[in-house]
């Protein structure tokens, strides 16, 4: 995911920069920042089993939901942003949610194992 946000980043500075026009450059740079930031956090949550912070299975559900948003909110957006289709606009906000419940699944895990250690 990290290495097809460099690809998707690149090709938006280089290949579609001249192409779109600065509203659409700025959504296309949205989902890129976006993109990238779940990334790490699928690298980050992907290791917490290892240190015994998460279960292999929350760390799944986790990880699960991260790349759906990235899917989601990221795809929606780059897609609205080389199409002008606005109506996939309306995808967005589910990829949003499943940032949301992927960080707050997160969050309660980590605690409820910190109250039980």
């Amino acid at each position: 995911m990290l290495g097809l946000g460099v690809v998707l980043g690149a090709f938006g500075a280089h290949a579609l920069r001249s192409r779109l026009d600065a509203y659409s450059v700025g959504i296309y740079e949205r989902a890129v920042f976006y993109h990238f930031v779940h990334a790490l956090g699928l690298f980050a949550v992907s290791v917490l089993p290892k240190t015994g912070l998460l279960s292999p299975n929350s760390a799944s559900c986790v990880c699960s939901l991260l790349l759906a948003g990235v899917v989601l909110f990221s795809g929606s957006l780059y897609v609205l942003a080389v199409t002008g289709v606005r109506i996939l606009g309306a995808i967005t906000p589910i990829g949003g949610m499943c940032f949301i419940a992927a960080w707050f699944l997160l969050a309660f895990t980590l605690l409820r194992g910190a109250q039980r250690g």
